[in-house]
């Protein structure tokens, strides 16, 4: 990788780190933790690739791209953020960023992306941007952000805000997938708040309005939606005559008439292969489909949500809180089978109910005991071997970079997921006993240790879990 890439960022370690793995690779680098001294250098004429932080001392990253594009229009942005919420995946793709980052990232894959940028530049290849002229770039938060926070710096999170941010403008249908409690009205609202349509109506409707013979309620709430959005919630309860006036409403849809987006518990792929759903149907509606991952697939976010449920819940009158160590990791372990929803139930619940700064591991016990439609994180809901249940969650990983492959370091990412639980769960039915839990997995302790440290598994006494 040949070429001088200009750095910034006001985290000492992030520039150090990035100056020393960029120039192994054969790159020149300036580092910097200031936003003024990135644009001088970008004004003179230096560097071939600018890879920048958002929130700076003396300014934002992202709303600085523009001026970079007009004084530079070849030069490629890379934006980085620990800020990581949808809002930050749209807005970069807005202001026409080459690439956008999550903190922390995956280092080999930043260097990858820089490179590809970098020679792209070099063809006169232009970044990848939105399908129209880019909005202004000071987007409005979507009102539905304070029900349940787009948050999250997982892999299939990442995937899905940047799947959002590609599609929020395109014209087509959206059909949006995911368990009860997942964040999926978040998701459709999200595509109307910051896409083109934003100043036009966001209409819900239901499997009720589309019920009777006529179908007169199905096409007033399309004319009500006129230019904007409108979203059908409960897709799977629509029955045989409801789906097929649906398919007679949107064949007879103006080409100004609203987009239409679609909201599904599960996948509907039983629902097609009973014939219990329409496939011309089914076709109409996932013109993009945008799957949006049950909690316990992402259990990285957990800490963050839960962050977010504790700041709010103190905003409004609560008592400042925080988890305990035990506590977040009984809250790691557990299946969540209410997803989002139920996490912010139970922290409010704990929030309301307890006056010590920490939440005990006690407390979250009850709590959860308490909840109704729960189960023991032990207790699996899907049917299937092991390399089934794998082979399902790799898939969709896939599937969630929509028509692009994931970034390089699939194979190292993916083991890193199963190694991760797999040492975690064999501690804690070992109780916490190095030597046990390495005989059972079959390496030596030193290999524990080390994976214990990469993998940043707290290593406690323990006891099993009931």
């Amino acid at each position: 990788m040949d070429g001088t890439v200009l750095v910034a960022d006001d985290d000492r370690t992030i520039r150090t780190v990035l100056t020393q793995a960029l120039t192994r690779a054969g790159c020149r680098v300036h580092a910097t933790s200031s936003l003024t001294t990135l644009l001088r250098w970008v004004e003179e004429g230096k560097g071939d690739l600018v890879v920048t932080d958002v929130m700076m001392p003396d300014g934002n990253g992202i709303e600085m791209l523009p001026r970079i594009k007009t004084l530079r229009p070849g030069l490629p942005v890379i934006v980085i953020s620990a800020q990581n919420t949808i809002m930050t995946a749209i807005q970069a793709t807005e202001a026409e960023a080459w690439d956008y980052l999550p903190k922390p990232f995956d280092l080999p894959d930043l260097l990858s992306r820089a490179g590809k940028a970098m020679e792209s530049s070099r063809r006169g290849v232009r970044a990848p941007a939105p399908s129209q002229t880019p909005a202004p770039i000071s987007l409005p938060e979507p009102s539905a952000a304070e029900d349940l926070p787009l948050v999250g710096r997982t892999p299939s999170m990442q995937a899905l805000y940047r799947l959002v941010a590609r599609v929020m403008n395109a014209e087509l249908p959206a059909l949006i997938t995911g368990e009860s409690g997942t964040g999926k009205s978040l998701i459709a609202r999200a595509l109307h708040d910051f896409s083109d349509r934003r100043a036009q109506p966001f209409v819900l409707a239901s499997a009720q309005d589309f019920g009777t013979d006529q179908g007169s309620s199905g096409a007033a709430l399309m004319a009500r939606a006129r230019g904007g959005s409108l979203v059908i919630d409960g897709l799977g309860d629509l029955d045989g005559p409801a789906q097929a006036r649906l398919v007679r409403l949107l064949d007879a849809l103006p080409a100004d008439g609203p987009r239409i987006i679609a909201i599904a518990d599960g996948s509907l792929t039983g629902a097609l292969e009973s014939g219990l759903f329409r496939h011309d149907l089914y076709y109409r509606l996932s013109g993009v489909t945008l799957h949006v991952p049950p909690l316990r697939e992402r259990i990285e976010d957990i800490p963050l949500l839960a962050e977010h449920f504790l700041a709010r819940a103190a905003r409004e009158g609560g008592n400042p809180r925080r988890l305990s160590a035990s506590a977040l990791e009984l809250v790691r372990q557990y299946r969540w089978p209410g997803n989002v929803r139920q996490l912010e139930n139970v922290i409010r619940r704990l929030v309301i109910t307890g006056q010590e700064p920490d939440i005990t591991r006690a407390e979250m016990e009850s709590a959860l005991n308490a909840h109704p439609a729960t189960s023991p994180a032990g207790e699996s809901t899907e049917a299937g071997t092991l390399a089934e249940s794998v082979a399902r969650h790799v898939r969709r990983y896939f599937e969630l970079h929509g028509a692009d492959l994931p970034p390089p370091g699939v194979y190292q990412r993916i083991l890193r997921e199963v190694e991760a639980p797999l040492i975690d769960i064999a501690l804690e039915y070992t109780g916490g006993n190095q030597a046990r839990c390495a005989d059972l997995l079959g390496i030596n302790r030193n290999t524990l240790r080390k994976k214990t440290n990469e993998l940043d598994i707290r290593v406690t006494r323990r006891r099993k879990l009931m």
